[in-house]
């Protein structure tokens, strides 16, 4: 899962930065902090860690703009620890509050629990592929952005499990049809059109249009 930290203490957003990628996390750590939303949207991430003390605008204003676009999920991680303080990071769209210095088990463990409850995932570190906001469960053949989520039938999920393992490269028509025939999905080249066109018309509904590039000739990829 892709988490942003937004933290203007550079010891800080460094350390925390590693310890979530040990988690197993991937991180996006903000560093202009004047155009905060800017960058929110061009990363997209699963969950925001928001300091309350910022330069130009405090995390209050930040975590109100980022709700007029999005309902990611929003921890506050701040020194200030006054009930008003805890109140305003709930009342501007927070939905968790830790008080530094802070246990790293504990806030690991309010991390998992929130991204369990926001992505309705059994266990986080599932066995999953992630791109760009984009997140597939191996298991159970659903595929996730944001808060929704929409079931696949065995071919498109062969189809876009193979697409996003080989993410940025173009994966020949011939070779999803090998795949797929090893899966004991018996297709010809019509079937594979007709399950891509299905395919993108799924992740449309979920608000990744065009996630899957069509390479004239060669192939499919995704960017």
């Amino acid at each position: 899962m892709k988490l942003m930290i937004i933290e203007d203490e550079a010891i800080i957003r460094e350390l925390l930065g590693e310890t979530i990628e040990k988690w197993g996390h991937s991180v996006v750590k903000v560093e202009n902090f004047h155009d905060i939303l800017h960058v929110f949207v061009a990363e997209n991430p699963h969950l925001i860690l928001l300091d309350i003390n910022l330069p130009s605008f405090d995390g209050f204003y930040w975590c109100s703009k980022i709700r007029e676009v999005s309902k990611v999920p929003i921890i506050f991680i701040s020194s200030r620890n006054t009930p008003m303080d805890m109140v305003m990071a709930m009342n501007m769209g927070g939905d968790d509050f830790i008080q530094k210095p802070f246990d790293t088990d504990v806030l690991l463990a309010k991390i998992n629990a929130l991204l369990r409850r926001t992505y309705s995932y059994v266990d986080i570190q599932q066995n999953i592929l992630e791109h760009s906001g984009v997140v597939l469960d191996l298991d159970d053949w659903d595929v996730f952005y944001e808060k929704d989520k929409i079931n696949l039938t065995k071919t498109e999920f062969t189809i876009l499990k193979i697409l996003m393992q080989q993410k940025g490269t173009i994966v020949s028509r011939n070779k999803i049809m090998r795949s797929l025939w090893k899966d004991e999905s018996f297709v010809d080249d019509n079937t594979l059109t007709v399950n891509v066109n299905r395919l993108r018309k799924k992740l449309t509904e979920l608000g990744k249009e065009n996630f899957i590039t069509t390479k004239k000739g060669e192939g499919y990829m995704i960017q």
